[in-house]
């Protein structure tokens, strides 16, 4: 059985009564506040793909051809998890049309701060089997590294975690045919209690014979109280500079397991950039 969740006042009056898309408007708000750049125009897959283009020639100072670029897609694009978590973090080699080499990343390895953060909210992606459409996603460098899934104040943040794996194991899904392959990390929230865990390929990424879902972590402040509250969470984790730290020096790649492991935050060094401890729950 799922463990018993007790709710909080929110922080709102009458958000009680709050729909999902009245609560992802609210935390689209907070995330603009916190100076992530809102863009409404990337709903489908193609206007993810031109702006991850246009982050990617920026960063590595080329202009790739149309032909370069869908070739580029091909070789990064991939089912397996941790293949796309190393692609991330490391630099690169693609052979352009005239045989001349490139070494690229496709985000700023070197100091993830000083990336592009953005937000996008309600995109779809529609592959040969698979339709289907994400509550929020952060895009670091244009690439999509956080996927945000919202629900109301009356059912568990468990449903959207269910939503997620079974978005996951649809054939052909959009985790696996498109740029959302490089996905690190998923948060699930009806703003009173927000949980966050790592992706992963499928035999790290499901529920137990217990029928609970492992590792999934509620924040938590140096004093171990949770920090369960969709805003108040954003403005600890989320901030642009925390967020990056945390996927490139908190989130752990095993070898021999072919996993990724989200560290615990009293793991987390040093203890400034970040808060203490909390819970597998």
């Amino acid at each position: 059985m799922p463990p018993k969740v007790t709710y909080q006042q929110d922080h709102e009056p009458g958000s009680l009564s709050l729909n999902e898309a009245g609560i992802e408007d609210l935390f689209i708000q907070k995330l603009r506040d916190l100076k992530y750049t809102d863009r409404p125009d990337i709903h489908d897959r193609a206007s993810l793909e031109k702006n991850f283009r246009e982050k990617f020639e920026a960063l590595n100072r080329v202009r790739l051809t149309d032909a370069e670029f869908a070739r580029l897609l091909e070789e990064i694009v991939t089912p397996d998890v941790f293949t796309a978590a190393k692609t991330l973090r490391q630099i690169n080699a693609f052979t352009r049309d005239d045989g001349t080499p490139l070494n690229y990343t496709l985000v700023n390895i070197k100091d993830w701060c000083k990336n592009t953060f953005e937000v996008v909210n309600q995109l779809r992606i529609n592959t040969a089997y698979s339709h289907h459409r994400y509550d929020i996603l952060l895009l670091i460098n244009g690439v999509p590294c956080v996927q945000i899934e919202l629900k109301t104040l009356g059912i568990h943040p468990r449903r959207a975690m269910e939503q997620i794996v079974d978005y996951k194991n649809d054939p052909g899904n959009g985790y696996t045919k498109t740029l959302l392959c490089f996905l690190q990390l998923f948060i699930v929230s009806n703003r009173d209690s927000t949980y966050y865990f790592a992706n992963n390929n499928a035999r790290h990424f499901s529920f137990n014979q217990d029928e609970r879902f492992l590792p999934i972590y509620q924040f938590a402040d140096e004093a171990n109280k949770k920090i369960t509250h969709l805003d108040d969470f954003a403005a600890t984790f989320l901030v642009k500079c925390t967020l990056g730290h945390t996927i490139s020096r908190y989130m752990v790649l095993i070898q021999s397991e072919q996993k990724l492991l989200m560290m615990r935050p009293y793991q987390k060094q040093p203890a400034r950039l970040t808060r203490r401890a909390s819970a597998c729950v």
